[in-house]
């Protein structure tokens, strides 16, 4: 095994158990550049192996810890125990039940940097995204299709960030029965149909399970505006818990009419909604410019942050839309507002929603502080695995 010499300065995050070496960190390689996904030996300056890895010679993340313990390799043993471990922390979810979809796998947050699993109902959904997950692709699908019972495992590795990591897309069946074109799952009282072929992330978006169901107590009644609308997946929440009128907005026009159909496979009058395909931040402009106003409004925009080096303009447009957001509410309405951009963290998210807050002349009080759903679980030592924030407020 090849052994990668870290940097005295930069062994700080991997000595507290971060599973991310950046490139500035390697000192030296002893034994030839690694493969690309190959296993290394990650070395302190002690001379210590400090973690085992996987070698990633064209992303700025350089090596991603499997294990921090030296005596542990990633074979297929290895693999069944992770598996086995995420499955055992999920114990006292619903995921499992019948006709049900939850996350199985979550990359770093469960020692499978890369890897990433959703269930949906019979099906399982699978994204290798980083060089080792790559490598060890076929240990991984034969774990999971040995302690998962599912028909068929479909894999999405289509993410943006394949680049990084010079990997080349691969979608279709990995094993099994191939799924059909929508898959209908059960959340809770509500029923989705769900495109895992071609749908955005695995499908769904489900790490928003448990705000969804937080929204429809303030839905009775209300007036809704969901922004970013996607399949309709909050919204449908809202009119299930006794919305008066949904409005939905998203740009792709496909994704609004499976919302319409999700609508109707919940048993919702269709004239209780009403389905827009603009641009979300020029149909914002014109319900304020209409003087239009709601009880409730949603903004649950895709990731505006891919890099650092596109924040700021992130910043600015999640400030854009929740001071329209804040505009467009009545009088002791609620806002959900949320990032799930990585780059743009908590504290930032914070910054923002005060600031549009501050320029609306309003008074905004959070009532909830948002992330992710418990399926979709972190670590202490991996705070990145805390990608989705968001505040649910009441504007006065």
């Amino acid at each position: 095994m090849k052994r990668v010499i870290l940097q005295k300065d930069r062994e700080f995050s991997i000595r507290h158990h971060h599973p991310w070496v950046l490139s500035g960190a390697v000192k030296f390689i002893d034994g030839g550049t690694p493969e690309n996904g190959e296993t290394v030996a990650i070395i302190n300056s002690a001379n210590e192996v400090a973690a085992i890895g996987a070698w990633s010679g064209g992303s700025q993340i350089r090596i991603r810890a499997w294990t921090f313990n030296p005596d542990e390799i990633p074979d297929a043993a290895f693999f069944s125990r992770r598996v086995e471990t995420a499955l055992l922390a999920r114990t006292h979810l619903d995921i499992f039940e019948p006709g049900r979809a939850g996350r199985v796998i979550n990359a770093e947050s469960d020692g499978l940097p890369g890897v990433t699993v959703d269930r949906y109902a019979d099906f399982l959904v699978a994204q290798f995204n980083s060089a080792g997950a790559h490598r060890h692709k076929a240990e991984i699908l034969d774990a999971l299709r040995e302690q998962i019972p599912c028909r068929g495992i479909y894999e999405r590795t289509d993410s943006d960030t394949l680049a990084y990591e010079t990997l080349e897309p691969s979608c279709g069946v990995a094993w099994g029965e191939a799924p059909p074109d929508l898959v209908e799952i059960r959340e809770d009282n509500r029923r989705f149909l769900v495109d895992i072929k071609n749908g955005h992330k695995t499908g769904f978006y489900l790490d928003q399970r448990a705000n969804r169901e937080l929204v429809t107590r303030y839905a009775r009644g209300a007036d809704v505006l969901n922004a970013f609308a996607y399949t309709g997946g909050f919204g449908i929440a809202a009119a299930l818990g006794g919305a008066r009128h949904v409005t939905h907005i998203d740009l792709s026009r496909s994704a609004l009419e499976l919302a319409q159909r999700n609508v109707e496979l919940n048993g919702l009058p269709l004239d209780a909604h009403t389905f827009t395909g603009e641009n979300v931040f020029e149909a914002l402009r014109e319900q304020r410019d209409r003087g239009l106003s709601f009880d409730l409004v949603i903004l649950d925009p895709p990731k505006f942050a891919d890099s650092r080096a596109t924040v700021m303009r992130a910043t600015r447009g999640y400030k854009d839309i929740a001071l329209l957001g804040i505009k467009l509410l009545r009088p002791g309405g609620i806002l959900a507002t949320f990032s799930c951009s990585g780059h743009v963290d908590a504290e930032l998210f914070w910054k923002i929603t005060a600031g549009a807050a501050l320029d609306s002349g309003r008074t905004v009080r959070i009532l909830h502080q948002l992330r992710a759903a418990p399926d979709h679980c972190t670590v202490p030592s991996f705070p990145q695995g805390e990608y989705l924030k968001g505040f649910l407020c009441s504007v006065i």
